[in-house]
């Protein structure tokens, strides 16, 4: 939430003040997360319980452990590139992030990412498919 400070009056910059020093005593009066997931979770193990058994796998508690998907710190798998400059062929992108500074004026100017696409040889595609179609005929004849 942004809130444009020149668009408002004396009177409003003196209430937003009041409000932000309220919810920062607030703020301040609470006691750490820390230590309040501590205490949870000491509460929930003498009564038997695990916090995943109260909250559910997508609990807090289970999110800062293991239980969490993020991709950050890991490297992905490489990506073959989908887009080439016409004006120089080692510049590709492969469609993943922000655009290359090269598309950007071209875009610009009218083109399309389309325009862009690196050509895929389709011959190899029908071969691969009577392969495959070949070996299921072969598999259904020795079955029987």
């Amino acid at each position: 939430m942004t809130i444009d400070l020149n668009e408002l009056s004396t009177r409003e910059l003196d209430a937003l003040i009041t409000k932000a020093k309220k919810r920062k005593t607030t703020l301040k009066k609470r006691k750490p997360a820390a230590s309040v997931r501590a205490r949870l979770r000491a509460a929930a193990k003498a009564e038997g319980y695990t916090i995943d058994e109260l909250f559910g796998a997508t609990s807090v508690a289970s999110k800062a452990g293991k239980a969490g998907k993020s991709t950050k710190g890991r490297k992905l798998g490489k990506v073959a590139p989908k887009y080439r400059n016409p004006a120089n062929k080692s510049e590709t992108w492969t469609g993943r992030g922000k655009p290359p500074r090269w598309m950007a004026p071209l875009l610009e100017k009218g083109k399309k990412p389309e325009d862009f696409l690196i050509e895929k040889p389709t011959a190899t595609k029908p071969a691969r498919k009577k392969a495959a179609r070949r070996k299921k005929v072969a598999k259904k004849k020795a079955a029987k």
